[in-house]
């Protein structure tokens, strides 16, 4: 009971610390809603305006009609009808149109012939993942073209027709994607600064020593260290959570319970690095680095943004020592997939060992690095 008591108190003092400091609430409340905003709205594949260029040498009835479709989708709109072929250049370059049409001169005749129309499509290949994307948009409007042509025709159907279905996503919206990573990303952001922090402020304001000498055994002054990084977590976690869910509308289809999970040990392995960080840090400045400097190798290796299976073997390797990796399978299986504790047993794990591991060293660091 006197055990409880001591980290308790522990406890207490790292949350008024946490609260007293200016910086500490600023990081607390400000970043991770506005990042939330921004990465929410900015961050998607979607394309929902591309600018085309035309031109048009045939003006017949069937360029006319395939013209039309595409400047009725919502992914297109029309900038310019150009006279020459010519110009179509210049508006890439400047940048006025992402996608350029031209038709042939016999496009329509062609088609009611029964031969194939010819259409050029040029695209700006400065932004490659945004031309690939306007090109997919393309190619559907196309063959829904076709298929029409060739049943107003009376002629064969096409050889092949590829009909899509989208699991999980049905509307392929990348923001059901891009908002459940969010929350792996924040916590990891939140987490790691709060926990950095808490041991590198005691030695800034001198107050390690008093702490080293205390009653407190290593494991209890451990434990007050982790407990305010769970807690502030966990409350960032379920608002977070909250948002994506009920701002978003990001479907929640899997087990609150696998998701809480995840999270509880996900926190502990970024509660472990934290203090890690911290404990080798004798200024706050120098802990803060130190998080940022575990951060961003960690976005990049977790498969945020690139797919973990196209890096090299190698780096796919050190991915494993990534506990963000394991937490966005987490919950975006929870969120899109309706997965359960039983499927992400294997996305635990690793981050439970992650957690064990580094919460001793940091508590060995802490007793073995004084200055």
């Amino acid at each position: 009971m006197n055990a409880l008591l001591q980290v308790l108190a522990l406890v207490r003092k790292e949350f008024l610390a946490l609260l007293r400091d200016p910086r500490s609430r600023l990081v607390l409340i400000g970043p991770p809603m506005i990042q939330l905003m921004v990465f929410g709205y900015a961050a998607t594949f979607d394309l929902n305006d591309v600018p085309v260029a035309v031109h048009n040498a045939d003006r017949g009835a069937l360029s006319r009609q395939l013209l039309a479709r595409v400047e009725g989708s919502p992914a297109f709109h029309l900038v310019a009808e150009v006279d020459a072929e010519e110009a179509l250049r210049e508006l890439i370059n400047e940048r006025r149109a992402m996608l350029a049409l031209s038709f042939d001169p016999n496009f329509s005749r062609d088609i009611e012939q029964g031969r194939s129309g010819r259409l050029q499509a040029i695209l700006d290949g400065r932004n490659s993942n945004s031309a690939l994307i306007a090109l997919g948009y393309l190619r559907n409007i196309l063959i829904d073209f076709n298929q029409g042509q060739s049943l107003r025709q009376g002629g064969p159907p096409l050889p092949a027709v590829l009909k899509l279905r989208a699991w999980h996503n049905e509307n392929m919206t990348s923001r059901w994607f891009i908002v459940p990573g969010i929350v792996g990303l924040l916590l990891l952001v939140v987490t790691l600064v709060v926990t950095a922090l808490s041991i590198a402020r005691e030695r800034e304001a001198g107050t390690f020593d008093q702490l080293l000498v205390t009653p407190l055994h290593p494991w209890q002054t451990l434990l007050g260290k982790s407990i305010p990084g769970l807690v502030i977590g966990l409350l960032e976690a379920s608002f977070i959570v909250l948002l994506a869910v009920a701002w978003f509308e990001v479907p929640l289809r899997g087990s609150l319970g696998a998701l809480y999970l995840g999270i509880f040990l996900f926190l502990l392995s970024a509660v472990g690095v934290g203090l890690m960080i911290s404990a080798i840090s004798v200024t706050q400045q120098q802990a803060l680095l130190g998080a940022f400097l575990f951060l961003v190798p960690a976005v990049i290796l977790s498969g945020f943004a690139t797919p973990i299976a196209n890096m090299p073997e190698v780096v796919q390797w050190i991915s494993h020592l990534d506990p963000l990796r394991y937490f966005l399978v987490i919950v975006r299986g929870v969120f899109l997939e309706g997965a359960d504790a039983g499927l992400l047993i294997h996305q635990y794990w690793p981050m439970a060992l992650i957690g064990g591991i580094a919460l001793p060293v940091a508590g060995w660091l802490a007793r073995h690095r004084m200055y």
